[in-house]
């Protein structure tokens, strides 16, 4: 069966003879040259036999254009990127965010990265899912993670109007790669979190943002990211997409829960740390409750972000060993 037909049969809830799953990194000594990430995106594919091919684009790609310069030298050594410099430095500035051109920069050479990946896959059936960010992270990376700060200065109506030119970009980007091929998108959503905000935060300032971005996809496969712990399920569970993805086994919702409160796909159901540190039996058990839970259906078996960098092939290569034992022991 063709991976596309797979995940197609996998989102109307049809058994499939197989689970899909998939998995996904940085790759931070590649990812600013579209070459070579298109080239390690496709070898990684090849690789691991996944499903679902995710762009691994470099996770501070939305905020270049916009101004800010980053130092990503530590990402390599497990660490993440840092901003230097940001056009962002009091709460007048959100009033001189204009949106950008998709045509020139960092969102011109990420598109370049997709056209090279497709190229790749020609008469390969394979969902290819381009990776964007919720506009509201976008606008929280860009002034170094304190927009809650400007909001409680008194810089609402100024971030409304800065995120109204982010979506605007975000959007053009996002129909634009749908126009070239991709089958849907990413979307990374990193505030949407008990830990690092409110409801009442996220409902005016991610949501509304949120949905325009999702909207603006015309794909097929679209998933929404809840990044981090303590998710804001009650918002989140009716977004327009096909697939809920957030970190399974690290924080709840459990992935039974999300799948009936949700009524759509789950990518997840692996804990990516227990990848980082060999921890097999928890990943068994993992792929184990996952499965028996989902019944075989509306199941895409995945960690619930990005598995940390340097990667490890042998367990990477077991993920999908014990999905198969799982599969032929349970069905």
């Amino acid at each position: 069966m063709q991976k596309k037909e797979l995940i197609k049969l996998t989102l109307a809830g049809e058994k499939t003879e197989t689970i899909p799953y998939a998995i996904w990194s940085h790759m931070p000594d590649f990812d600013r040259d579209p070459v070579l990430i298109a080239e390690k995106t496709y070898d990684f594919y090849k690789e691991y036999d996944v499903d679902i091919i995710k762009t691994m684009n470099n996770g501070m790609y939305s905020i270049e254009d916009f101004g800010c310069k980053i130092d990503y030298s530590e990402i390599a050594k497990g660490g993440v990127g840092k901003i230097i410099d940001t056009p962002i430095k009091c709460g007048e500035d959100w009033k001189k965010v204009e949106a950008v051109s998709i045509d020139v920069g960092a969102l011109k050479r990420e598109q370049y990265y997709l056209e090279l990946l497709l190229e790749k896959l020609k008469g390969e059936e394979v969902p290819v899912i381009f990776t964007v960010f919720s506009p509201i992270t976008t606008a929280n990376k860009m002034c170094g993670n304190k927009i809650t700060d400007f909001i409680k200065q008194g810089y609402g109506k100024e971030i409304h109007s800065a995120l109204e030119k982010i979506t605007e970009t975000t959007c053009n980007l996002v129909k634009k790669v749908i126009a070239m091929g991709a089958d849907g998108i990413f979307l990374a959503s990193q505030m949407s979190s008990y830990a690092v905000s409110s409801e009442v935060f996220y409902k005016e300032y991610g949501v509304p943002y949120d949905k325009k971005v999702l909207n603006a996809s015309t794909g097929w496969c679209n998933i929404l990211h809840a990044h981090g712990s303590d998710i804001m399920f009650d918002l989140l569970k009716d977004y327009p997409i096909q697939i809920f993805n957030w970190h399974a086994w690290e924080t709840l919702p459990t992935s039974e829960e999300a799948a009936l409160f949700t009524g759509k796909t789950i990518m997840g159901g692996i804990e990516r740390m227990d990848i980082t540190n060999h921890n097999k039996n928890k990943l068994r058990h993992q792929i184990y409750e996952t499965i028996k839970a989902s019944g075989g259906r509306h199941l895409v078996l995945a960690p619930g972000c990005v598995i940390r960098y340097p990667l490890d092939k042998e367990m990477l290569s077991y993920i999908k060993k014990i999905k198969m034992e799982t599969e032929q022991a349970l069905f």
